[in-house]
């Protein structure tokens, strides 16, 4: 049977792939997750800073995210295949990249991961665009707080709830001394799902309408979407695995560090954004100390105080260049293995879920 697929609206999907950036998912790697059944998602950030775009810092990232999604539509065969774009709340253009997706009309938009929370998310998409928003939280505190604001700011509920747990990869919505406990780890998701059930529950009654819960962070094999669902979610958020797969838009290199990471080579770093942050241990060191941040992609960046750029850092990594920059990844990495198309991964997925489901 495999994985069952989950609906949001008039949307059905597998499972929700991931965005990562700088450039780790882009329209290669959404449309070919799209095709198998999956969400496909596109990172948002840095777009025009990677490839090179002419223009202003904010314009030139506005018209590569545009080229992304037209790119993504055009490979997309599946005619049920779905697009989404996440952006995150922090960045300095949020509202114009909030602007161009729904110019482009994806099929829906995820916002979030631990505060800022994306509270006014529902003022820059038109109802009558029929694009779906779903938050991403880290708490069912934070899942109560996004739906307050938003019934009480908009008449508007999430369409479905991303709950990202601390075994994500990249920054973090959690402080240090939490990512450092191995018991508050490792149980999470298990506790913090059904308290978002509960959350949305009380909204569900009074709008009737349903609000899927999906779960992330950790989240590998087919045995874990079990578990997943076992907790109360409806579906899952996959990025990890999909990094070793032939569509994903980074380096050859930037995927073999997966392949070649152990488990003790994950460890947290304090990002010069003032975040926590998952990473492969590397050979990264700083080019210039005195450089500093020269893009300000984020809002909470200190460009005056910055040791260095997390953006140039992130987008040597998925250059290759792997000496000036470091490769975020999620906590089960090290599981990784074998760089596989997409097509073979879902497969893969499949045969774990049935066997978990069998045993």
């Amino acid at each position: 049977m495999g994985i069952p697929t989950f609906r949001i609206g008039n949307l059905e999907m597998k499972l929700f792939q991931g965005g990562m950036g700088v450039g780790i998912s882009g329209w290669r790697l959404a449309s070919a997750v799209a095709n198998e059944g999956g969400a496909g998602i596109i990172a948002g950030v840095e777009w025009g800073t990677l490839k090179g775009y002419p223009g202003k810092h904010d314009e030139a990232n506005m018209n590569a995210l545009r080229h992304e999604i037209r790119q993504a539509k055009k490979a997309i065969t599946n005619p049920r295949g779905v697009l989404g774009v996440n952006i995150m709340k922090v960045l300095s253009k949020y509202e114009g990249l909030v602007e161009v997706s729904v110019q482009e009309k994806v099929c829906f938009i995820t916002s979030g991961a631990g505060d800022p929370f994306p509270i006014d998310l529902p003022k820059y998409v038109p109802r009558e665009s029929g694009i779906i928003l779903v938050p991403i939280v880290s708490s069912a505190k934070g899942a109560r707080l996004v739906c307050k604001r938003w019934k009480k700011q908009f008449d508007y509920i999430p369409d479905a709830i991303v709950v990202e747990g601390p075994k994500a990869g990249g920054h973090l919505g959690f402080k240090p001394e939490e990512l450092a406990n191995f018991e508050f780890v490792e149980s999470y998701l298990r506790r913090e799902i059904p308290e978002v059930v509960r959350v949305v529950r009380q909204y569900e009654i009074e709008k009737g309408v349903y609000i899927p819960v999906i779960a992330a962070g950790g989240i590998f094999s087919g045995a874990d979407i079990k578990e997943a669902r076992l907790w109360g979610a409806d579906g899952v958020q996959m990025a990890t695995r999909f990094v070793p797969t032939y569509e994903c838009d980074a380096s050859l290199e930037f995927k073999q560090t997966y392949i070649d990471c152990k488990n003790g080579d994950l460890k947290i770093i304090c990002s010069p954004v003032g975040l926590p942050g998952r990473v492969i241990d590397g050979d990264f060191v700083f080019e210039d100390p005195n450089h500093g941040c020269r893009s300000h992609c984020l809002r909470t960046c200190r460009p005056s105080e910055s040791p260095y750029c997390i953006a140039d850092a992130l987008i040597n990594a998925q250059k290759g260049d792997l000496q000036k920059g470091f490769v975020f990844a999620g906590s089960n990495a090290y599981k990784c293995n074998e760089i596989i198309s997409v097509s073979e991964l879902m497969g893969q997925l499949d045969s774990e879920y049935d066997k978990a489901m069998s045993s």
